[in-house]
């Protein structure tokens, strides 16, 4: 058992604390002002902010390794605009030197998978930032299937002469995959009957399958308010549980993006927003969009969109927010506890609580200070990291 004694604790699930947490197993057993420390290792850490690791609810870590340019680049099969087969895990560098940035700036969790080249890109995977391999990191997978509206699959796919060339081909699209992974379902279900009209098996299907179940949300690459809604409204057709990613313009429409959530049970995932306007539809990209959101009542997460942000700049982005009057403590949500439930894994990560992976990042500072430096992570309890 590792006891750390006398942290700031914030525990995401509570009001902040000076005590200790005690891990064992690579669990979290105990949170207290003052634990017993009999036959445990203790590590003081008086004077530090104990918080659960931080989650990344949407970024390409492993996709595009650091520094590798093309022989890198595994994140987008430009070939066909539907790939709903393609797995993340296939295509992770477990190597790539940003996990072990990530892990020293306190990010502990990643959700990481394909680009948005594709109007359907293939399964994500949330995946710790340490381990030996794909396997030992990975936390689950898959955990969301990738689709993309906007200029993306415009671009690729209108290049080279092909569909999508058009917003409307982009949606048609992605309701004719939509309605073939349903038809797909009903002949399995009539092979249950009758062998003879099973259909033969269909890797992209039977993922797509799985979204059309609701056992899979859709992860929405949206930024334009105007992609934005039509994400809604293709969701609301087909019953899917979806989460929107970038959303760069929805500050601009708070009451559709609100009834989305109350309605649909959409999430909300923000960002990258420490970048340029690279192009036409993030030219109202705006670090006043989490506290808009937040004055209309609507949760998020903070993501970085990494390699476009770097991940040890996670909380610098968040602090980024707080400066544009976002409240410091749903700024840390925004990558703790509402990243974690947005993506679906908040039964593991996010929030220092007993019974939760021992996922836990101690800051020499307060973790929203530009100066303040993580001096210890633990992954799955154990030592990931430590200056």
């Amino acid at each position: 058992m590792l006891i750390l004694k006398n942290g700031k604790l914030l525990t995401m699930a509570g009001p902040e604390f000076v005590g200790d947490i005690a891990v064992e197993n690579g669990k979290i057993i105990a949170l207290g002002e003052e634990l017993p420390a009999e036959n445990a290792q203790v590590r003081d850490v008086s004077g530090c902010y104990v918080m659960p690791g931080i989650v990344d609810a949407h970024c390409h870590i492993g996709m595009w390794e650091d520094g590798m340019g093309k022989e890198g680049s595994d994140g987008n099969e430009c070939t066909n605009p539907v790939t709903p087969e393609l797995r993340a895990i296939d295509a992770i560098n477990p190597y790539d030197r940003c996990f072990t940035e990530a892990c020293a700036a306190g990010v502990t969790t990643c959700v990481t998978g394909p680009g948005s080249a594709n109007v359907v890109g293939g399964q994500f995977v949330a995946m710790k930032t340490a381990g030996d391999s794909v396997e030992d990191m990975t936390l689950r997978f898959p955990v969301a299937m990738k689709a993309a509206f906007g200029e993306n699959p415009k671009r690729v796919y209108g290049d080279s002469e092909k569909t999508p060339q058009t917003r409307m081909a982009t949606a048609a699209i992605l309701r004719k995959a939509l309605l073939d992974a349903q038809e797909y379902g009903r002949k399995i279900e009539e092979g249950k009957q009758d062998p003879a009209k099973r259909p033969p098996r269909d890797l992209g299907k039977e993922a797509l399958l799985a979204v059309i179940k609701r056992e899979l949300p859709m992860k929405i690459h949206a930024h334009r308010a105007d992609d934005i809604l039509t994400a809604i409204r293709i969701a609301k057709e087909f019953n899917i549980r979806f989460t929107l990613e970038h959303c760069t313009e929805g500050y601009l429409i708070p009451a559709q993006i609100k009834r989305a959530i109350e309605e649909q049970g959409a999430g909300i995932i923000v960002g990258p927003l420490l970048s340029e306007r690279s192009k036409i539809e993030l030219r109202n990209l705006s670090f006043k969009a989490p506290k808009v959101l937040y004055d209309n009542g609507i949760e998020f997460a903070i993501m970085t969109d990494h390699p476009v942000i770097p991940e040890q700049y996670l909380t610098v982005c968040a602090a980024l927010a707080v400066r544009e009057g976002l409240p410091e403590e749903v700024a840390l949500r925004a990558i703790t506890i509402q990243a974690a439930r947005i993506t679906g894994i908040d039964d593991r990560v996010g929030s220092l609580e007993v019974g939760k992976d021992a996922d836990i990042a101690v800051f020499n500072g307060h973790p929203l200070d530009f100066r303040t430096r993580c001096v210890l992570t633990l992954v799955n309890g154990k030592i990931a990291h430590e200056e």
